[in-house]
């Protein structure tokens, strides 16, 4: 018994030194190809991606839509490889999917009479699927945003009354507050990097808050351009707007109960009276089948 677990144990051992040293040559062989410009799998799709997404029927596919233009600036993908990415998935998903709906209809429904019919719905639905995702990533992001804000306004108010100006409190909420505001500081650190490249902050803030098209961040630029421009008396400007944001999610958080209140009063009438119709009638249901069964 000893001895077959000590060769177990000398197995297991064995088997883990010869992962790691297989590990370690897949990670040399890597290095290699990298350094020799070689690309590796992961890298060849990305690459063919980026081919596709580069092609002219992309490009123009997606210039031509002024929409998913406005749609990409707001989830945050204003990068040329990342409008490219997009401009691929516009085209391909069409394509695939198209391709997947001929294959199963000739395997199961080779003889329909209008073999056309559900290719073309094919066609059309992988041309709208990728639009509608992104018109989806948009909202969530300027829900996240609108949620942000709240947060944001108070951590600026202590920054102010603490001495700072505008531009030295962005800069410290842009690094120090990245886990709590991470789509907001992600917008801020990007405002701020072309300020540095010598625009005025006050023009970029209202051009961002264009862009997200959120309310509260809109109002809150206001303000805050208001505080450039005067250098003061926006205090009392940011605490109405941050009292008027708790009276909003208020009543947003009232809307949902009440609409939930209701949802659930459906199920409870769906599931729950039939359950207590069968327990309150089911004996007097039983007794007068028996004492008809009597008769």
């Amino acid at each position: 018994m000893a001895l077959l677990i000590s060769a177990l144990l000398f197995l297991a051992a064995l088997v883990l030194i010869v992962g790691h040293l297989m590990e370690q040559r897949r990670r040399q062989r890597l290095v290699t190809q990298r350094l020799q410009g070689e690309l590796t799998r992961e890298d060849r799709l990305g690459s063919l991606l980026r081919q596709l997404g580069s092609s002219p029927i992309a490009q123009r596919s997606v210039s031509l839509d002024n929409e998913t233009q406005i749609l990409l600036n707001r989830i945050g993908w204003r990068k040329s490889s990342q409008r490219s990415m997009f401009a691929a998935f516009q085209v391909g998903v069409p394509v695939v999917l198209l391709g997947v709906v001929v294959l199963a209809q000739e395997l199961f429904f080779p003889k329909i009479e209008s073999p056309w019919v559900a290719p073309l719905v094919a066609l059309g639905i992988g041309y709208l699927l990728p639009k509608r995702i992104l018109a989806s990533a948009a909202k969530s992001q300027q829900q996240r945003i609108a949620r942000e804000v709240s947060t944001f306004i108070p951590l600026l108010r202590i920054l102010f009354e603490s001495g700072m100006a505008v531009e030295q409190s962005l800069r410290v909420l842009s690094t120090e507050a990245q886990r709590l505001l991470p789509a907001l500081t992600y917008e801020l650190r990007l405002v701020l990097t072309r300020v540095d490249s010598g625009l005025e902050l006050s023009e970029e803030l209202g051009k961002t808050a264009k862009m997200l098209a959120v309310d509260e961040l809109t109002d809150t630029c206001v303000i805050l351009q208001q505080l450039i421009q005067q250098g003061g008396g926006a205090m009392k400007s940011l605490l109405s707007l941050k009292q008027l944001l708790d009276d909003r999610r208020l009543t947003r958080l009232q809307e949902y109960i009440s609409k939930m209140s209701a949802k659930m009063s459906v199920v409870m009438m769906l599931f729950l009276f039939p359950a207590l119709l069968i327990i309150l009638g089911g004996p007097a249901f039983i007794a007068i089948a028996r004492a008809l069964s009597n008769l």
